[in-house]
């Protein structure tokens, strides 16, 4: 059977795996129908001990988590993952853009030129060292006096009339229940706001077609300096067409034509190497019988890539790789509606809002949705030419759900600004104004969208002149 019609049949059907339960508990769950299974209720373990909770810890949650904290809120923080970061990390994307925005982002860029830990000399587009990212990112928070809990994922949402008041983890630990006076759903795929009742909107459509998604990896050569023509210089001044074109022509001699048709190299540091080379199509953030069968194609195809550059020789002997990304990277996530829809006419337009939360520069970015549209272009920019737009404090309040707010690819816009603000420089900013924001209303007894964003600039800037 061919290897992809294989991986079809494996991964076509989901397995039904039940929690540890005893001998007795399992004989009272007995409720099966032809239509499903029902589980028993159970009473859970409260704990009630922090004012903002933070469900996932990618870029929008490590700035809302933090900003929060530092403005004087107990925070406490979800991710499902082994690590902090998230597409930084786990994902490594090892690549920032749209990241020359004040606060945070330029926090963080200190930190990691301390460290050493960033190639260039950009601040719209860095390389830097997933591995050191994690180290730091852990630090932060430990300074911040964050409680934070990793593989940990949230399960099920509670609301008492409009008001969000407790959510549900499961972890080896079983499951916990958590409440709070303020949520931040910064999961990327917009978890939280889903499981509470939100209304959302997903891809170009209803439903897919939807963004690829890419499975990055790093990668160990012989000598970077030898392989220069074929990596991206991480600098948006120099153009990085001409390495892309020469990587994909190599790849080309090896009999294969990749996924992605603009495959990238970076330079985390010495022989060290950062690639991006592949696309899984069609596939819904929340289906995870198809997530799985989209990683295990696209590791496999990074592996058939590299190992036939490695029998080119020449610049590519000894090219081998040192590691795949714990987690597809995922473009394309629900987008939960909110008390404003950031929209394709506002990037047309360059709209200005009083409560602006931060002014995305990036173009349009929507990869090939298909693989015959990736043969002709990787991606384009729908028609649209952006000019630097607000992306309003009201798309990060959920419109249906009280007492929750979104940061980061989660937030409200259509799919055509989506495509624009989803990159992790502005998902750091609207992190920060949702941490703020959460922490104001939790500390003064009012929901987020009680507070006004002149408050929460106000404390903002405050809070940057003392990181």
């Amino acid at each position: 059977m061919p290897r992809r019609s294989l991986l079809r049949a494996a991964f076509s059907s989901a397995a039904i795996t039940p929690a540890l339960m005893s001998a007795a508990e399992v004989e009272q769950a007995i409720g099966e129908s032809n239509d499903g299974f029902h589980e028993q209720a159970r009473d859970l373990p409260l704990v009630k001990d922090a004012d903002v909770i933070v469900c996932g810890a990618g870029p929008a949650g490590i700035a809302a988590a933090i900003t929060a904290a530092r403005a004087g809120a107990k925070v406490r923080v979800f991710e499902w993952r082994g690590c902090l970061g998230g597409v930084w990390t786990a994902g490594l994307l090892g690549y920032l853009l749209d990241f020359n925005k004040p606060g945070f982002n330029q926090e963080l860029l200190k930190r990691l030129d301390e460290r050493d830990m960033r190639r260039g000399t950009s601040k719209h587009s860095i390389c830097y060292e997933p591995e050191g990212m994690k180290l730091l990112l852990e630090e932060m928070f430990v300074e911040a006096g964050i409680t934070f809990q990793l593989h940990t994922r949230v399960a099920a949402a509670y609301r008492a009339g409009r008001r969000l008041t407790t959510l549900v983890t499961e972890s080896k630990a079983g499951r916990q229940a958590w409440q709070a006076p303020a949520f931040i759903d910064t999961t990327g795929d917009g978890d939280l706001g889903a499981l509470a009742g939100c209304s959302f909107e997903y891809g170009e459509a209803e439903a897919c077609p939807c963004q690829p998604m890419s499975l990055n990896a790093l990668l160990v050569c012989k000598d970077a300096a030898a392989l220069a023509p074929f990596i991206h210089q991480s600098d948006p001044s120099k153009s990085d067409g001409i390495a892309k074109e020469a990587l994909l022509a190599a790849i080309k001699r090896t009999g294969h034509f990749p996924s992605y048709s603009k495959p990238t190299l970076w330079q985390v540091r010495d022989n060290l190497l950062l690639v991006m080379m592949n696309h899984q199509y069609g596939v819904p953030c929340f289906d995870a019988a198809k997530i799985t069968e989209a990683t295990v194609q696209a590791r496999a195809e990074l592996h058939k890539i590299v190992n036939g550059l490695r029998k080119l020789g020449g610049p590519w002997e000894g090219l081998q790789i040192a590691a795949t990304a714990e987690q597809i990277g995922v473009r394309d996530g629900r987008r939960i509606q909110g008390r404003y829809v950031v929209n394709k006419e506002d990037l047309i337009a360059g709209a200005r809002y009083e409560d602006a939360v931060v002014r995305p520069t990036f173009p349009v970015d929507i990869h090939a949705l298909n693989h015959e549209a990736n043969k002709t272009a990787a991606y384009h920019n729908g028609g649209v030419k952006v000019k630097p737009y607000d992306v309003p404090l009201r798309a990060l309040l959920a419109k249906d759900v009280d007492g929750l707010m979104m940061a980061g690819r989660c937030i409200s816009g259509d799919f055509i600004s989506h495509a624009s603000y989803r990159v992790t420089g502005n998902s750091v900013a609207m992190g920060e104004a949702a941490g703020v924001t959460s922490a104001l209303a939790a500390l003064s007894k009012r929901l987020p969208h009680q507070v006004a964003w002149r408050e929460s600039e106000a404390k903002l800037k405050e809070l940057r002149q003392h990181s």
